[in-house]
């Protein structure tokens, strides 16, 4: 039998970290395949941003879940994680989607945060004080245990 290669959609994923070492989470929308957990700020690679560098598609991510916040993206990823959207999702439409999350750090610099219609409002996150499982799930749990693993 011919091996058969999967198919990734890409979510770039921001790791938002201000003064006192706290990750901003948004709160997941009860309806979505986060509910009841909190998501980053990030989303999917569009068809027309192929060669867009990966910072400039997650600044534009960050700008449309946050409002005109200043944050200065290090252009490396720092973890990865991967994501099932179940066909049986709202999300899907009708069929299962991978999704490859990469992460990357990105230091608060200011503005006012305001989230848009895809979350219920935010926080910020001590990693280091809480049970990272009752609060991120999937891919994004994994990112961030990778992260806190290889953090400086």
């Amino acid at each position: 039998m011919p091996k058969q290669r999967d198919r990734y959609q890409v979510s770039l994923k921001a790791l938002i970290v201000n003064d006192h070492r706290e990750v901003l989470a948004l709160n997941a929308l009860p309806s979505g395949s986060f509910a009841g957990y909190f998501d980053l700020p990030g989303g999917r690679i569009d068809v027309r941003e192929f060669q867009t560098p990966f910072a400039d598609i997650l600044l534009r991510e960050i700008r449309e879940e946050l409002g005109d916040v200043e944050v200065e993206i290090r252009p490396v990823p720092v973890a990865v994680g991967r994501h099932l959207i179940a066909a049986e999702s709202e999300q899907s439409g009708g069929e299962s989607i991978h999704l490859l999350y990469l992460f990357f750090e990105a230091k608060y610099k200011g503005g006012n945060i305001v989230t848009g219609k895809e979350h219920s409002g935010f926080r910020w996150l001590d990693l280091t004080k809480h049970k990272l499982p009752d609060i991120f799930k999937s891919g994004l749990l994994e990112g961030v245990l990778m992260y806190i693993q290889n953090r400086v």
